[in-house]
């Protein structure tokens, strides 16, 4: 498993697949940390029963797509991009954009 270059709350844009070239934010990521889920894209249809609580139907939700398949977008690039870490003096370890030098983490 790879280092964690991504984390909830980044903006990441889809480099492959048919979700390829969309932005998106990170809501979820999954347990063994190599699918993450963004908000609004790689949709699917689920076809729902009714029971006591829902009404059931074909629900859309959002599927897990491979973390291998995103990266983090620079705001400065305004890209996907790749992730070095830094340490900073305070001891604190950062991430920052290796094209522009721009630090990712607030």
């Amino acid at each position: 498993m790879q280092t964690n270059r991504l984390k909830k709350g980044d903006t990441v844009k889809v480099i492959a697949g048919r979700e390829k070239g969309k932005t998106g934010k990170i809501t979820k990521i999954l347990a063994d940390g190599d699918k993450v889920v963004i908000e609004k894209l790689n949709l699917i249809k689920r076809h729902q029963r009714p029971d006591q609580k829902s009404k059931g139907g074909i629900m859309e939700k959002e599927a897990p797509l491979s973390a291998s398949n995103v990266a983090p977008l620079c705001a400065k690039c305004d890209t996907g991009v790749r992730v070095g870490y830094r340490t900073l003096e305070d001891g604190k370890k950062v991430r920052f954009c290796r094209k522009c030098n721009e630090q990712l983490d607030q």
